[in-house]
């Protein structure tokens, strides 16, 4: 390296000796003295050391960083206190990287986490009924999915809705339990029991439900009383039961449950979907709704599930079905077709399946325009879904 660094020195007395040599500037008379302008050169030394100085640096660090890369993990030996509790054999503790010290001699892990940019918030359970206006557009279906109850929960605990899903109506408050189940007040000789009994429910389910407030050491409740009765039920007017189910005749395959009418007929040999669309529009069926309602815009077309028999076609409230058409299908089977707009058929007429017996709409009981679909064996509902989809 000496002699390297020498060699590069050497040329810098020879450029100062060649400067010497030149001539220097002689004045002319009456003439001011000038002086021939040096060029700039570079200098060489000065550059060629920093970038040696460069190279080792980066050398240097680039030598460090493997170093440290290599290294095995450290062994430390703790106090006996934290080695007992941790192995209870006085063992050495291996460290790797992303352990820490806890500040009394033990180790802990870091805990590493990917960056979010929310923040999540576990959501907390409610005690309190919370109040819901209904807006446009909403069904029993869509507020029961919101606050994760039952729908028939929200009809067990709202008496302005008559146990029909169908009367919600935009403007109507609501509301809404904590959880699945209804509000009783207490009366004079109830008992936990007693009171469960009722409501197909479990004493211990009120006595620990931290709404109810009470006294798990002396649970006890004041007549007139407002609780929580959790997981509770009771009956729901069955509404359909008011729009008789009609048969075309006897013989014919169908329980003659709300009359006979048309007599024979061709018999069905399966069931199609009734609208263009598939979806739900509002209720799923339950026990406060014993028929789906299907998204059906003003106007679109409804379709005959199956082949059958127009054993009802009428037109008006009628129970709040509003105008409705009923089909025998021979099999024992009847389908129901209920809020239409426009009415095609007419009683005892013969529809193939698929065949356009109406159009969807908004008449009766009804809060925006939808199909509501049922299907009867017996003059008994069935969830529709277990005969199409």
């Amino acid at each position: 390296m000496k002699p390297f660094f020498e060699r590069i020195k050497s040329l810098f007395p020879a450029k100062k000796k060649a400067d010497a040599q030149q001539p220097q500037p002689v004045s002319a008379v009456n003439e001011p003295i000038t002086t021939p302008r040096k060029e700039k050169k570079a200098d060489r030394f000065s550059i060629i050391s920093w970038a040696v100085t460069v190279v080792l640096v980066a050398s240097l660090l680039g030598g460090t960083v493997y170093y440290k890369s290599t290294l095995p993990p450290v062994v430390v030996t703790v106090a006996a206190e934290a080695t007992e509790a941790a192995s209870g054999e006085g063992e050495p503790i291996v460290v790797n990287p992303g352990m820490v010290e806890d500040g009394s001699g033990g180790l802990f892990p870091i805990i590493f986490r990917k960056l979010q940019v929310k923040t999540n918030i576990p959501e907390r359970p409610r005690y309190e009924a919370e109040v819901y206006r209904v807006v446009r557009g909403d069904s029993m279906y869509r507020i029961s999915e919101t606050y994760k109850v039952k729908s028939e929960t929200i009809l067990y605990v709202n008496d302005q809705l008559d146990d029909n899903p169908h009367s919600l109506r935009p403007g109507m408050e609501l509301t809404i339990p904590p959880v699945d189940g209804l509000y009783y007040q207490w009366q004079d000789g109830d008992t936990f029991e007693s009171v469960a009994k009722k409501f197909f429910a479990e004493p211990e389910d009120i006595i620990e439900f931290s709404g109810n407030q009470i006294d798990l050491t002396n649970p006890t409740v004041k007549p007139g009383t407002v609780v929580m009765v959790p997981g509770g039920s009771r009956e729901l007017r069955n509404w359909s039961a008011d729009l008789a189910t009609q048969g075309r005749g006897t013989g014919t395959g169908t329980s003659e449950v709300g009359g006979n009418v048309c007599g024979g007929g061709p018999v069905s040999s399966g069931f199609g979907w009734p609208a263009d669309d598939h979806t739900l529009s509002g209720n799923a069926y339950g026990p406060g709704h014993l028929g789906i309602d299907i998204s059906a815009p003003e106007g679109a077309n409804v379709y005959a599930a199956g082949t059958g028999v127009v054993t009802m076609a009428a037109g008006g409230w009628n129970y709040g079905y509003g105008n409705v058409v009923q089909i025998d299908h021979g099999n024992g089977y009847v389908t129901v077709y209920a809020h239409l707009s426009t009415i095609f058929v007419s009683q005892c007429q013969t529809v193939g399946q698929g065949g356009v017996i109406g159009l969807a709409g908004n008449t009766g009981n009804s809060f925006g325009s939808h199909l509501h679909f049922e299907i009867r064996v017996g003059g008994a509902n069935i969830n529709p879904y277990d005969i199409v989809q």
